[in-house]
């Protein structure tokens, strides 16, 4: 019969610091992924989203730094457990990369939640001015002149879409590629000669699910037409750039999509023969 080889190290101890490292990885991971779908569904307030969200990550730090216990004390009582220390440490930095990344970008970017392509008149938020009341969400009135020196100073390319296109047709171009970003409409008003058209959405951040408010203007200029945006987060002091990003995509989008709009061929309606020359036909027949 062949002897079963055992190396001495199975026959130590595993280390309990290392099973609570990892353990508490894996918890971190849970209740981040808790806080992100609660946020989504917007199941609760904002307030205990984030404290779920930031005590994910704080019990992440603790695996971190209960895995440095137990290194300590495995090369000191050479007990096993290396394998789940480094587990441990692979899922806690995944938890903290992208927060951490965020960190960065807070330092770096303006702090500012409102961004418009018309500082002076910006897009008013009408629908979605009630859905700004509650407590700590930002006001529905445009955050004022620091907020677009601000603006000015990051993001200069930001300013007023002007389009070659009736309103009509602009208003129609740029609600059908918010509907392609699948934001949430609460209101559309197509322009009439008197009165602007707008439309106001809710978007949603990619990975966090947090709501920001768009409220769109297209306003006639003659036979052309002016396309204005604004963007804000219903919540936090600073976007961390995402309502930037945002209003230029739809800025170059809408730019593309007018240039493709003015080279297709307008559909002219067939058009019917008076009523008399019809009877007449049918006379000779």
């Amino acid at each position: 019969m062949a002897r079963r080889f055992s190396a001495p190290y199975q026959t130590e101890p595993v280390s309990a610091l290392a099973t609570w490292s990892r353990n508490l990885a894996v918890f971190s991971v849970i209740t981040v992924l808790v806080a992100v779908v609660i946020v989504h569904t917007d199941f609760l307030e904002i307030k205990p989203a984030m404290a779920t969200f930031f005590g994910g990550l704080a019990i992440a730090a603790l695996s971190i730094l209960v895995g440095l216990g137990a290194f300590a004390s495995i090369w000191h009582n050479g007990s096993r457990g290396m394998g789940r220390i480094l587990l441990a440490f692979l899922i806690s930095a995944m938890v903290l990369a992208y927060p951490a990344y965020l960190g960065l970008q807070y330092r770096k970017l303006p702090k500012i939640h409102d961004i418009t392509t018309d500082p002076i008149d910006p897009p008013r938020f009408e629908a979605l001015a009630r859905l700004r009341t509650g407590e700590g969400t930002n006001s529905a009135v445009y955050a004022g002149l620091y907020s677009a020196e601000q603006q000015r100073l990051a993001y200069p390319d930001i300013e007023t879409v002007e389009l070659e296109l009736p309103a009509q047709r602009a208003y129609e171009v740029t609600l059908a590629l918010v509907n392609r970003r699948k934001w949430k409409v609460v209101d559309e008003r197509p322009p009439q000669p008197r009165r602007d058209g707008r439309i106001e959405a809710i978007a949603q951040t990619p990975i966090m699910g947090f709501r920001e408010d768009v409220s769109i203007r297209v306003k006639a200029d003659g036979e052309d037409s002016r396309v204005d945006i604004r963007s804000s987060s219903r919540y936090f002091e600073s976007d961390l750039g995402s309502n930037a990003k945002r209003v230029s995509k739809l800025i170059e989008d809408i730019n593309t999509a007018a240039e493709a709009a003015a080279l297709k061929p307008v559909k002219k309606a067939p058009t019917t023969p008076p009523a008399s020359k019809t009877q007449a036909k049918n006379a000779k027949k």
